[in-house]
């Protein structure tokens, strides 16, 4: 079955996530699974070491259905070079070893044709390829089609100047969607010429920097809140910073207080081998924060310091007159230990 895609310009979406929840009775703990595991769409399932409660394999629904009887248990993850290995095709009927990319940098592009969004953002990963590529860079991207016919996918992968998984080998395209553990379509993940992943939110990153100027695209603790990257919030609970000015040195100032918080919690569940528990952003004054408040039902009063927990529709308020470092670090601890009394959204 193809992922779904997603469309980042609305937060509707997770208001149909929490009606679904709710309707199914789901309680703070189903909740905190969700949030904890990066749940965005059902049915779900995700296999964990016993032992160390990791993640083993986060689309368990694909391992049953590519491996009935268990032949690959207990399917961990395996290196990118071993899971692309094989030819890979141009769109003029070329074809290479995968062996060949070494020491590039690397997109895996999961996307389809019979999806609105994914065709939109072709078009201006094209013209990225092309910057990346005229700038010297070693980048390729290998499509990961998600098409329901292989003409789809023959018509899609035509306005592709890079390569892709041939759509035959559907036993590679599927490992390679377990391997990142894809829910949903347009996605982009970005890797290091090593293999290893450099950021999962490559389509957010080509959105916002059209010029690639920041390529290959290393994560950045704290975001600044855009049409683009709004998709995020719904990923988990999120420290947003709200800020009264549409000045970019207010905005520049309020990221760099939160920065040093927003880098330890993220080196703490580094060292540990997970995912950070919140996402940080700083919100300026705009559409999409007017969005924001009116959803989350939030005071027009700035600064303001939220944690904005959407799955679970609620949300987490500290509406003082001037924010400190100090400040935002005990309330985000004051979180993370459960402390804090949420408020509906």
């Amino acid at each position: 079955m193809p992922p779904t895609h997603r469309d980042e310009r609305t937060i509707k979406w997770e208001m149909e996530r929490s009606a679904l929840l709710s309707a199914n009775g789901s309680t703070v703990e189903q909740l905190k699974l969700w949030n904890k595991y990066r749940i965005s769409n059902i049915p779900s399932l995700i296999f964990l070491d016993a032992t160390t409660g990791k993640v083993v394999c986060r689309n368990g629904l694909l391992v049953i259905r590519d491996d009935p009887e268990g032949l690959e248990f207990p399917w961990g993850p395996k290196p990118f070079r071993e899971v692309i290995a094989g030819p890979l095709l141009r769109n003029n009927g070329q074809s290479l070893e995968s062996s060949s990319l070494e020491g590039s940098h690397m997109g895996v592009y999961f996307s389809a044709h019979w999806c609105p969004p994914c065709r939109s953002l072709t078009r201006v990963l094209v013209e990225s390829y092309r910057k990346i590529k005229e700038a010297g860079q070693k980048f390729e991207i290998i499509f990961v089609s998600a098409d329901r016919s292989e003409d789809s996918f023959k018509q899609y992968f035509s306005e592709m100047p890079w390569l892709a998984v041939p759509y035959t080998d559907e036993a590679r395209r599927s490992r390679l969607n377990r391997l990142y553990g894809i829910q949903g379509i347009p996605t982009l993940i970005v890797l290091d010429p090593q293999g290893e992943v450099i950021t999962r939110q490559g389509r957010v990153e080509v959105l916002n920097d059209e010029d690639c100027r920041e390529f290959p695209w290393h994560p950045k603790p704290v975001l600044e809140l855009s049409d683009s990257n709004a998709v995020q919030l719904n990923e988990g609970p999120c420290l947003v910073l709200f800020v009264d000015s549409e000045d970019d040195g207010e905005s520049e100032a309020a990221k760099q207080l939160i920065q040093p918080i927003a880098e330890k919690i993220i080196a703490k569940y580094k060292a540990k081998e997970e995912e950070a528990p919140l996402l940080f952003f700083v919100a300026g004054e705009d559409d999409m924060t007017d969005s924001l408040r009116d959803y989350t039902n939030l005071p027009e009063a700035a600064p303001l310091l939220t944690i904005l927990d959407m799955s679970a529709r609620a949300k987490y308020v500290m509406d003082v007159e001037e924010i400190t470092p100090a400040i935002v670090e005990a309330f985000v601890n004051d979180f993370l230990a459960e402390k804090l009394k949420p408020e509906p959204i």
